[in-house]
């Protein structure tokens, strides 16, 4: 089987989407023979693609996609003669729902589609709100984008979602079901075989118990919360220390138990074994985030480490199985209660560690998904 990867950022790019897109990209090619990148290039409109990707990243992030999806027809145009060159059976489209916009296919193939959000379900969701819209005037496009994420949604063979949240808001948004709008969850943003799980292996939590963050933006992963916890821990005569890592906490956010390892970089041996050995000793992440998605809940299982969250998007963490997911109401208390009550039963914390592992290992890697994915492809074509 032939797949034509098609993504508004090369999977070469590993900065891309968090790092998703070249997972995605890697895990499909250990399942299928031929995986091809097509060439994102804008056509005639190339060199504004080329200006926009030199603006500061806040105004890239928001202006790339909304420009590739007006310019849509001129764009598609390229990526059609692409597909006509060769004999593909698959476009497998991750995150960039506006590649697809205006595409003409030159013959018969099966079209998927994955990403953790799209841009009006974020828009309309709890976390879209709690970041709010940096230009104010897009609103005036937003009923433009629904109509074209409905026609390219309505179109595709197959919308396979990593959660249930966001499954359901293409129901209500788009008005597609099963079977073609499923959920197959995302891995970890780490290679399964440079994962260290090591089991029980931990600090005894009763000497101190250790929370771990890990994000570039202290307060969008809950960063504020996070340090309440430990100081409650600490007012309680509890030892407890927060591990910081990718950001800087403000000042009033730390003290003496707050250690900031700042941003460790996977490709460096020295610095990813830290990061490595951070989640394997620590007892707990704690990451009340605004998240549609999040891949540290992901590496976080991977190492047997429960994860305290917001109940909020498509956080894949679920009540006794990997962590807890509380309320967006909950007070500190509620995290600081579930960790005295794992922290004074040693069967039932390890339990939750060992449950959290076998987690990852039957969903939130990225063998499962790409297994998963092919699956479902073939069961999709075989009508064809």
């Amino acid at each position: 089987m032939k797949i034509a990867y098609l993504c508004d950022i090369s999977p070469m790019e590993t900065w891309g989407y968090s790092g998703g897109n070249s997972n995605m990209y890697r895990a499909l090619c250990d399942q299928f023979d031929d995986v091809h990148i097509l060439e994102n290039s804008w056509g005639w409109a190339e060199p504004l693609r080329h200006l926009v990707n030199a603006m500061p990243e806040a105004i890239t992030l928001r202006a790339r996609w909304r420009l590739h999806l007006l310019f849509g027809p001129i764009i598609a145009k390229n990526v059609a003669r692409q597909l006509a060159r060769d004999k593909y059976d698959v476009v497998f489209c991750p995150y960039s729902f506006h590649s697809l916009a205006g595409l003409k296919l030159p013959y018969e193939m099966t079209t998927v589609y994955t990403s953790d959000a799209t841009p009006t379900s974020y828009k309309r969701s709890s976390i879209g709100a709690a970041f709010g819209s940096y230009f104010s005037a897009s609103r005036i496009l937003d009923p433009l984008i629904l109509r074209a994420e409905k026609r390219v949604f309505g179109e595709v063979s197959l919308a396979l979602w990593p959660s249930k949240w966001m499954e359901n808001s293409a129901k209500e948004l788009f008005a597609i079901t099963t079977p073609q709008s499923q959920v197959v969850p995302w891995g970890a943003n780490l290679p399964d075989k440079d994962i260290a799980y090591s089991g029980d292996d931990r600090p005894d939590m009763q000497k101190t118990v250790r929370l771990l963050l890990v994000g570039r933006d202290w307060f969008a992963k809950g960063g504020a919360t996070s340090f309440a916890v430990l100081e409650a821990l600490m007012e309680k005569g509890i030892p407890a220390r927060l591990d910081v890592v990718g950001c800087m906490p403000p000042d009033e956010h730390r003290n003496e138990n707050v250690k900031v390892h700042g941003l460790l970089s996977k490709s460096d041996p020295v610095e990813f074994q830290k990061f490595m050995d951070l989640y394997q000793n620590a007892h707990f992440m704690v990451m009340p985030s605004f998240e549609s998605y999040g891949f540290a809940f992901c590496e976080a299982s991977a190492f047997g480490l429960p994860s305290l969250c917001m109940d909020i998007g498509g956080v894949p963490v679920v009540d006794g199985v990997n962590g807890f997911a509380f309320p967006p109401e909950a007070n500190v208390d509620a995290y600081v209660d579930c960790i005295l009550e794992h922290r004074n039963d040693a069967k039932k914390y390890n339990a939750l560690s060992k449950s959290a592992r076998a987690y990852y290992e039957t969903h939130l890697n990225w063998g499962a998904w790409a297994r998963s994915v092919k699956a479902k492809i073939i069961e999709s074509r075989a009508g064809l």
